[in-house]
C-alpha cells in the first residue's frame, strides 16, 4: 500500500513512525513534513493550505501517486473539509468529514450535544457580544474558563480564576481578536476541578476500539503553572483511569457522543478524543477533538503493538467491529523540548545538537515537531514545540528516567522544558 500522511509536527512523525512498521506498507508520503519525517517518507514540495478548503492539489497528487490510503493529522484541514474533498474524489481517507469534525471546530456545538443527550460536562454560556459576556461573569461571581469558539491550536481556553480576569480574557477574544476568527463567539463555562485525563478511540461511526489512555500537560511551566500551551510532555497510561471509571467514561461520554453524532446526522468516523476531567462528581468532558492529540500520539503509538492500517481501513470501511487492538503493557513518557518564550514569542533557525550522540542503549525516540533544514544541512529549530523525546519503560517512573536522559543529551540555544512531566502519575503509584 501506498500511504499518505497529511501534516508536519510531532504528532505526524509518531504516525508516519508507526505506519512504517506496517508489513502492508510500501512507500509512505508526508505533506509537507519535516527532517524527522523524512528519514522514513517522501515529502514531495506540493503546496497546499490547511486553513483553506481547497485541497484540490492534494486530491490530485494523490490520484496521481495511486494513494491507497490519507491519514489526516491536524485539526484545521480536517475542520475545513479535507476528507469531503478526497472522498469526492474516490480516495480513501481516515478522519471526520467537515460535517462530523465541527465537534472540534465549534466548542459552542460540542457544548450543545453535550447538553442534548446528557453528557455530562461544565455549566456554560455562549456570547458573541462582550458586554453581554462580561456581565454573565460578573453576577456569576466564581472561577471560570472563558473559550474561543473556534480552533485557536490549544491556546484558546483561558483561566479566569478572578472576575478581572475573566473580564480580560473576554476582552482577548471577542474585542482585541487575539484569536482571529475562532473568536467570533466566546464560551464560558464553570471552572472544573479535578485531575485531566486523555480518553482517545478509533470509530466507524457505530462501533469503537479505545486506545491507550494518557494524560497531557498544558501548562508551560513545571508546577501546572504558567500559559497554555499546546501540550509540553504526555504519559501513558493514565493511573487516574480505573477500570470502573474506563466503563462509566465509555457509557456516559464515549457511547451517547458517537450515537448522538449519528442521530444529528453527522456521523463520525475516524479518531475521537476526549479531554476529561475526573472530578468528585465522576468523569466529565473538557473537550473533544477531532484528531489524534499532539503530544499524546507520542506516547499512544509506541505502546500499539497492532498494525494500526487494518484499524484505519476499517473506520472508513463500517467494519471496525472486527478489529483488536493489542497494547504493550510498558508506560510510556514524552518530554517535549520547546523554543524559550513558547507560547508566546520565540525566536527560530537555533542549531540543535546531541541527537546523534544519544545512548545507544534505551535509546529514546526522537519525535520531530518543528524543526527544519538550514541552506548548509544542519538541523534548526523552526517552531515553539520542537522536538518530543519519548521512552518506554516497563513502569512510568523508568520511562521518565529515559526520557530525561535522552533531553540532556540535545541542546539548542534557549531550549525550554517541563522537569516534572508524568509528576501525577508517580504520585498515584506511592
Amino acid at each position: 500500500m501506498k500511504i499518505l500522511v497529511i501534516g508536519q509536527g510531532g504528532r505526524e512523525h509518531a504516525l508516519v513512525w508507526k505506519i512504517a512498521q506496517s508489513p502492508l506498507v510500501e512507500q509512505i508520503y508526508c505533506l509537507p513534513g519535516n527532517p524527522g519525517i523524512a528519514k522514513l517518507a517522501n515529502c514531495p514540495s506540493v503546496a497546499f493550505r490547511s486553513d483553506t478548503s481547497d485541497f484540490s492539489q492534494l486530491a490530485e497528487f494523490a490520484q496521481g501517486e495511486g494513494i491507497d490510503l490519507t491519514v489526516i493529522g491536524p485539526e484545521d484541514p480536517l475542520a475545513n473539509g479535507i476528507v469531503d474533498v478526497f472522498e469526492s474524489h474516490d480516495l480513501p481517507v481516515f478522519g471526520p468529514n467537515k460535517r462530523a469534525a465541527i465537534i472540534e471546530a465549534s466548542k459552542d456545538f460540542a457544548k450543545g450535544l453535550m447538553s442534548k443527550y446528557n453528557i455530562p460536562t461544565a455549566k456554560y454560556q455562549t456570547f458573541e457580544q462582550a458586554d453581554e459576556a462580561i456581565a454573565y461573569v460578573e453576577d456569576l461571581a466564581q472561577p471560570v474558563f472563558v473559550k474561543a469558539d473556534g480552533l485557536a491550536a490549544g491556546k484558546g481556553a483561558i483561566p479566569g480564576i478572578t472576575t478581572l480576569e475573566a473580564i480580560k480574557a473576554i476582552q482577548r477574544v471577542l474585542v482585541d481578536r487575539d484569536f482571529g476568527s475562532a473568536g467570533q463567539k466566546v464560551v464560558i463555562e464553570e471552572l472544573m476541578e479535578g485531575e485531566e485525563a486523555s480518553f482517545t478511540v478509533l470509530t466507524d461511526g457505530s462501533d469503537i476500539v479505545v486506545l491507550p489512555t494518557s494524560q497531557d500537560h498544558k501548562r508551560a511551566l513545571d508546577n501546572d503553572q504558567g500559559q497554555n500551551t499546546g501540550g509540553m510532555g504526555a504519559y501513558s497510561p493514565a493511573p487516574v483511569i480505573t477500570p470502573e471509571l474506563h466503563q462509566q467514561v465509555m457509557e456516559s461520554i464515549v457511547r451517547p457522543t458517537i450515537d448522538g453524532m449519528k442521530v444529528e446526522g453527522r456521523p463520525y468516523k475516524g479518531v475521537l478524543y476526549v479531554g476529561l476531567m475526573i472530578t468528585d462528581q465522576g468523569p466529565k468532558v473538557v473537550e473533544y477533538n477531532c484528531r489524534f492529540g499532539d503530544p499524546e500520539t507520542q506516547v499512544l503509538l509506541p505502546r500499539i503493538k497492532s498494525d494500526l492500517i487494518p484499524a484505519f481501513t476499517a473506520c472508513i470501511n463500517g467494519t471496525l467491529a472486527q478489529v483488536e487492538i493489542e497494547l504493550s503493557s510498558e508506560a510510556a513518557v514524552c518530554v517535549v523540548m520547546a523554543s524559550g518564550g513558547y507560547p508566546q514569542r520565540y525566536q527560530t533557525g537555533r542549531p540543535i545538537v546531541g541527537l546523534e550522540s544519544l545512548p545507544p542503549t534505551e535509546q529514546p525516540t526522537v519525535f520531530h515537531a518543528g524543526t527544519a533544514t538550514s541552506q548548509n544541512g544542519d538541523l534548526i529549530t523552526n517552531g515553539g514545540r520542537v522536538l518530543g523525546i519519548t521512552a518506554l519503560g516497563h513502569d512510568i517512573q523508568t520511562a521518565v528516567e529515559c526520557a530525561y536522559r535522552g533531553v540532556s543529551n540535545i541542546n539548542f540555544d534557549q531550549a525550554h522544558y517541563r522537569t516534572d512531566i508524568a509528576h501525577r502519575a508517580i504520585e498515584h503509584v506511592k
